[in-house]
């Protein structure tokens, strides 16, 4: 498939986590051929991500949200791989790899000399400037943000991210590419948040504060908003969706942007990281995970 407005062909996505193959899979179920790299030392995040993508497109053919041909054709645009020459020949390379700064800027160093030109660069980051990693390639006019979000083939948003080098024509091309995977989309100045993290995640933080300062239980916090607001979950519900770690990690990335007391991660967080407590992945949160259905998780508190 080309769009005729954005010049896109084929795709290449960088993590086959829970984003990237999410990412890999809206791409190759909207017509694009796609390919979904990981180092050779992760060829078994690979394997799971293939795995995850099958199972996602057996449950919506399942739903009748789409057809047997369709899962199919999909499943027929995509190829995985561990060498970065296998991006070779892409019009766009999306990155969804750890949220890291320097291990991200390494692979657009070694990809920016191996693409031609043309080729754009996005970063699905949710919190990192898109500056910081355009400026370590020959193409900022050609790099913006394109934050997804979980899970990816469902959520009907992507922000796109101008940096202040993003040319008015890399811009289009990104408008279109995302109306194109039949998302809606918005654009964000580049400042780290965007607009969905930058008013979310004092929202989670301060849920988080209020069960350490003893303002209510882990369960009414949840329900309270859930039932007083009508959201579809509660914060910390959504916070161990999301994973602790990546909470604490991008709460700690706005701060140093803002130094705004608002995004700093409280200490309970920053404890129930340390002790390995990442929410839903790996079974225990605000909420156990190993009983159905969850329950509120001793704290200690």
């Amino acid at each position: 498939m080309s769009d005729s407005r954005s010049g896109i062909r084929k795709v290449g996505v960088l993590g086959c986590g829970l984003m990237g193959s999410g990412i890999a899979q809206a791409c190759a179920a909207a017509g694009y051929d796609t390919v979904v790299r990981e180092p050779a030392d992760q060829a078994a995040a690979l394997e799971r991500g293939r795995a995850g993508i099958e199972r996602s497109l057996a449950k919506l053919v399942e739903k009748a949200k789409l057809q047997p041909a369709e899962r199919d054709a999909a499943l027929g645009r995509l190829a995985f791989a561990t060498d970065l020459g296998a991006l070779d020949g892409c019009d766009l390379v999306i990155e969804a790899v750890t949220e890291d700064l320097a291990v991200k800027n390494a692979l657009w160093r070694e990809l920016d000399g191996r693409l031609p030109p043309r080729a754009i660069f996005a970063s699905n980051t949710s919190s990192l400037p898109i500056a910081d990693m355009a400026v370590v390639t020959g193409r900022g006019d050609r790099f913006v943000g394109l934050h997804f979000f979980n899970p990816v083939p469902l959520m009907p948003l992507v922000e796109v991210v101008r940096s202040v080098t993003t040319s008015d024509a890399t811009l289009a091309a990104a408008l279109a590419f995302g109306r194109s995977l039949g998302k809606e989309v918005v654009v964000a100045k580049d400042a780290s948040g965007f607009i969905v993290n930058l008013l979310l995640v004092p929202y989670l933080l301060d849920a988080v504060r209020a069960v350490e300062r003893g303002v209510a239980s882990v369960r009414d916090v949840d329900l309270a908003m859930q039932l007083g607001c009508g959201h579809p979950m509660g914060p910390l519900t959504l916070a161990d969706f999301v994973g602790l770690d990546t909470a604490c990690r991008i709460g700690d990335i706005m701060f140093e942007e803002y130094r705004d007391p608002r995004y700093a991660p409280p200490p309970l967080l920053r404890r129930m990281v340390t002790a390995g407590m990442y929410g839903r992945k790996s079974g225990r949160g605000f909420y156990d995970y190993g009983v159905e259905p969850p329950v509120p998780a001793a704290l200690g508190l």
